[in-house]
């Protein structure tokens, strides 16, 4: 798929800036990327890729002249001033903004821009293409799933209703769990891993983006899952793989039901037996 190669781009792009030129030549700032979809954070990199080039200019100065690059942040004077703050305590290495490694450091930049805008087109191509696909407007209710994820999933899947239970689809995913057995011998239990890649790629993506959204059912199942230990990897890990899951199982529903997404907010039931969920709209039901 041409947007998993440009995707793949852009994310080594944003990686090699996030941990090899930033550490380098302004840390503190990566505090203010909120994910990998800032394209404003990488705009504002591109013209103050330096703390001495924020610290040139006023803080007056600085604010009117990134103002447009910031997009519309709430909270857009405050947001900035920050940055202005933060970089006037920079541990970062003295180098001016006109250094040869600097400009190899705004080179990096440009590319990764290029590349969110050849996602961005590709993502406007979709919307062109599928706009008016009941399915494909559906799966864009679900948090994490945007146009290039609904795109990728049917043309990966294809029509979901071919499934009659989300298990079946789970293992079409590769999503569903195998022992390795050989004798006495068995093995742990873990991820089959047998389905189709790019589409169990794709919802691991989008359960990715969906436990940073606003508050959703993915963000507390998420939550709860690491609770015991935030920093354990391996639990981490085991909570991604059970979202990636939720988010396969929700997929399946919402497109062999007919039925448009509803957020959802999960909670005990008197018992704790069964998870109450109860939509913002009020209602409650029992599954």
């Amino acid at each position: 798929m041409t947007h998993e190669v440009v995707s793949k781009a852009k994310t080594q792009a944003l990686h090699r800036i996030q941990t090899h030129y930033l550490p380098l030549y302004f840390p503190e700032v990566d505090r203010f990327r909120n994910n990998t979809r800032s394209d404003w954070f990488i705009a504002l990199l591109e013209r103050f890729p330096v703390p001495a080039s924020i610290t040139a200019l006023s803080k007056e100065a600085f604010v009117a002249t990134a103002w447009d690059l910031a997009g519309r942040k709430v909270a857009k004077a405050r947001l900035l001033g920050d940055i202005y703050d933060t970089a006037q305590t920079s541990i970062a290495l003295p180098i001016p903004p006109e250094a040869p490694a600097i400009t190899m450091f705004r080179l990096v930049i440009a590319e990764a821009r290029h590349l969110i805008a050849q996602r961005d087109t590709i993502e406007r191509l979709a919307g062109e293409l599928l706009g008016e696909h009941a399915d494909f407007r559906r799966l864009q209710q679900v948090p994490g799933i945007g146009p290039i994820n609904a795109l990728a999933i049917l043309a990966e899947a294809g029509d979901l209703r071919r499934f009659g239970h989300h298990r079946q689809f789970l293992k079409f995913c590769g999503l569903d769990l195998a022992t390795h057995q050989s004798g006495q011998f068995r093995g742990k239990t873990k991820l089959s891993k047998r389905g189709n890649a790019r589409l169990r790629r794709t919802l691991w993506m989008a359960a990715q983006v969906a436990i940073r959204q606003r508050e959703n059912s993915f963000g507390a199942k998420f939550e709860r899952y690491v609770a015991k230990d935030r920093d354990d990897p391996d639990l981490r890990r085991k909570a991604f793989t059970a979202i990636t899951a939720k988010m396969a199982r929700v997929v399946h529903a919402i497109i062999k039901g007919g039925v448009d997404y509803r957020p959802f907010v999960e909670g005990p039931v008197p018992g704790g037996r069964t998870p109450l969920y109860r939509s913002r709209e009020g209602a409650s039901a029992t599954l």
